[in-house]
């Protein structure tokens, strides 16, 4: 809450100010000659470096663990430019296989058609797939745990020691879990990469991303990636990550509450095949979730006991207070059917390995009473008997 806040430098302010310029202005050639001597420290234009974006940049890199952060004006800037930094032409990566799909896009399409990088996605609950599909091109790790759809975990560690020891770089989205609740740097991962639209704004008001490492990938990673790409979040997006920031513990508690009581309702209805939670003894990674996370978030799936569209279109439709939206992480309880996307994201292929099926619904669980969104759920659920 106080990482990097001096409130007498601005007449006692409780809540740090917005700096809302594009440039700065110098008193002389000296100061400015001196200050484009040190571009990722020094304030000369707001795409490079801007006040309440570096306070909010502090605070995040302070509750990692890290050394620095840097912010982006989406997720996916973040995630594009956290590669990047790693990539030369020819690479190869491998991948855990149920990724954030535009990050699957990023890695399969993109930098492969330009860049003529390689990956292999792997299932990544054991090490050995990935000690596996490592060659001599392989230059990067790339985690995210617990992953997407199915909440799979890696034992982050474990790969971190192996990319390590194989001279291999390693970048995990910890979105899902936030660094309040799962620590990555700490457990040997080079950089750690966030959607700030989620958890860590949590208000559905602010776009935004992160990436959070040494004080040494981060310099260069600022006059590479971020100077050259131009992708920086703005500053009031960043005043208002700050202010959620002070909320985060208290928001995560309570969803976290709220999810496994949902959950365990979920578990034991009829017209539910299976729940997809890792805060749940049932998760087959249970014991891997208790040792590398200190906590659970509300984002969860789980299997209708029914393949069939019209039925699932139905269940949907009939809720209420779960309201139907791509996002999650928000104040609001939002559902989703990913098989609505998965085919338009991911070639037939791909979309086959990732463990999807019609029946396969995703919750993201909000700031709501939990009662009020069980009763949502079972007045849903009758659509189906």
């Amino acid at each position: 809450m106080h990482t990097g806040e001096r409130p007498s430098d601005h007449q006692g302010a409780v809540v740090p100010p917005l700096f809302q310029n594009s440039t700065f202005v110098f008193d002389g050639w000296d100061e400015i000659d001196a200050a484009f001597d040190d571009r990722t420290n020094a304030y000369l234009y707001s795409r490079l470096g801007n006040p309440t974006v570096r306070l909010t940049e502090e605070k995040l890199a302070d509750l990692a663990g890290g050394e620095r952060a840097r912010l982006f004006a989406t997720g996916m800037g973040a995630i594009s430019a956290a590669i990047l930094s790693v990539l030369r032409h020819g690479d190869h990566v491998v991948a855990v296989q149920n990724v954030y799909g535009p990050t699957s896009n990023f890695l399969e399409r993109y930098l492969a058609s330009r860049m003529k990088v390689g990956v292999t996605f792997v299932p990544g609950s054991t090490v050995k797939d990935f000690d596996g599909a490592i060659t001599d091109k392989t230059r990067l790790i790339y985690l995210e745990s617990p992953s997407t759809a199915v909440f799979s975990l890696q034992d982050i560690e474990a790969v971190s020691s192996l990319a390590r020891a194989k001279g291999i770089r390693t970048i995990i989205d910890n979105t899902w879990a936030t660094p309040l609740f799962q620590k990555p740097l700490q457990l040997g991962i080079d950089l750690e990469v966030h959607s700030c639209s989620k958890y860590l704004g949590g208000h559905s008001d602010v776009l935004g991303g992160a990436v959070i490492g040494s004080r040494e990938d981060l310099g260069r990673l600022s006059v590479e990636e971020v100077e050259l790409l131009g992708g920086p979040m703005a500053p009031f997006s960043a005043w208002l990550l700050t202010r959620s920031l002070r909320t985060l513990p208290v928001r995560l508690r309570h969803i976290e509450r709220s999810a496994l009581d949902i959950a365990h309702f979920l578990e034991a209805h009829p017209a539910v095949e299976s729940v997809r939670h890792p805060g749940l003894a049932s998760h087959p990674q249970y014991e891997l979730a208790r040792r590398q996370m200190t906590g659970t978030t509300g984002l969860l799936a789980f299997t209708l006991a029914t393949d069939d569209v019209h039925a699932i279109k139905r269940f949907v439709d009939s809720l209420h207070l779960f309201q139907l939206g791509v996002s999650w992480g928000g104040h609001e309880s939002l559902v989703y059917a990913p098989v609505i996307s998965a085919l338009k994201e991911y070639a037939p292929a791909r979309f086959a390995e990732l463990g999807i099926t019609p029946g396969v619904i995703r919750l993201s669980v909000g700031l709501e009473h939990p009662e009020d969104l069980i009763a949502d759920l079972d007045r849903a659920l009758r659509v189906l008997a």
